[in-house]
């Protein structure tokens, strides 16, 4: 979006050279399908960068997620607790393995899942816990495991947001039994689409690793033994992972100065908060959001940037609310509603310069003038 020289961008990649070498060594090979170097390498990277012991790549974090509660024997009639403020891939597939997607509300602070909540929806039924940690910030991931394993029941994470997030010292995405992340194009980094699976127990992961090449049993030619899926990630686009993976720690510093930049110029505005995070937890800033804790149309509002070149998205609407969904609805979700109706997510592009995110700032005030 332009406004005179200027071109913001709210979340769009940030490829250059080394994308651009990576790929044409992947073409020149003609390694570009689901069969070539670059996959392994950039699994083993990965997994090493958030010190796990394996990971398995596929074709999108919904696939990750839905192949994670596939391997833990996640089926009908299994309940899976959720947080009502995501996207909606964290929740769907809960419903292609046939079970049921229990909703909590979330923190008024952090916007992530509220342990209290999540314990009193616990039933017989309850298999799994899915906390997100939204936007970047982790969840209280000590309250989620401590009620996991009083119940015995798994921990998938959707890290989709939260890549190089820390929690006391750990990566999001290694804390529970799986950890699912996304390479969307409008992610810390990108594939064009893909996402990855890591795990600690090999056994699992080996078998992740065979169900997402259509459960193939190479040694014997195409023989499948059971009923796989087609969730291979194409060596070009591990390609692409493994030069934007070179590349996280700059976009994620540049993304915690941004943060930095935000909070200084707009903490003194009274009518607005962020999104809060803790102490001994440190944020990926996949987005800078905020809430406009004043009575004003937030449509209104976003127009008037979108006028001075600034774009800006919604905060997720509560699952919910679509109609796919709205049978679930079991409680009061009154922060995950106030958190859409207030919230609003801010250009957290690392394309865009300190200088961008300054005018930003300087414009959200005028606005709220």
């Amino acid at each position: 979006m332009k406004t005179g020289y200027r071109k913001i961008e709210l979340d769009a990649p940030n490829l250059g050279k080394r994308e651009k070498n990576y790929l044409t060594k992947a073409i020149e090979t003609n390694f570009i399908s689901t069969f070539g170097p670059f996959i392994q390498e950039f699994e083993e990277k990965f997994a090493a960068y958030v010190n796990a012991k394996k990971a398995v790549s596929t074709q999108s974090g919904t696939s990750a997620i839905h192949i994670a509660l596939h391997e833990l024997g996640i089926k009908n009639g299994d309940e899976v607790i959720v947080p009502a403020l995501t996207f909606v891939a964290t929740v769907n597939p809960v419903m292609y393995v046939g079970a049921m997607p229990v909703f909590v509300d979330v923190d008024p602070a952090t916007w992530n899942m509220n342990p209290e909540d999540v314990e009193g929806k616990i039933t017989e039924k309850t298999k799994a816990i899915i906390p997100v940690h939204l936007y970047g910030s982790p969840c209280n991931m000590d309250a989620i495991v401590r009620i996991a394993r009083k119940h015995n029941i798994y921990i998938i994470e959707d890290a989709t947001e939260s890549l190089g997030a820390t929690y006391r010292g750990m990566y999001t995405g290694t804390i529970g039994d799986f950890g699912v992340f996304s390479f969307n194009g409008n992610k810390a980094i990108t594939t064009g689409g893909g996402g990855m699976v890591v795990g600690n127990d090999e056994k699992r992961m080996e078998h992740i690793r065979f169900l997402v090449n259509q459960a193939r049993d190479e040694t014997k030619g195409y023989y499948h033994s059971e009923i796989g899926f087609n969730y291979r990630m194409t060596n070009i686009e591990a390609a692409l992972g493994l030069a934007q993976l070179e590349k996280l720690n700059a976009f994620l510093a540049k993304k915690d100065l941004f943060r930095r930049i935000y909070t200084e110029e707009l903490s003194c505005v009274d009518c607005i908060t962020f999104q809060k995070k803790y102490d001994f937890a440190k944020s990926s800033y996949w987005m800078n959001c905020i809430i406009i804790n004043e009575n004003l149309d937030i449509e209104t509002f976003r127009k008037k940037l979108k006028e001075k070149g600034i774009p800006t998205r919604r905060i997720f609407m509560p699952i919910i609310e679509f109609p796919p969904y709205q049978s679930f609805k079991n409680g009061n979700y009154e922060n995950s509603y106030r958190i859409y109706e207030k919230g609003l997510c801010l250009p957290s592009s690392t394309l865009n310069s300190e200088d961008d995110v300054r005018y930003i700032s300087q414009k959200i005030k005028e606005v709220l003038q």
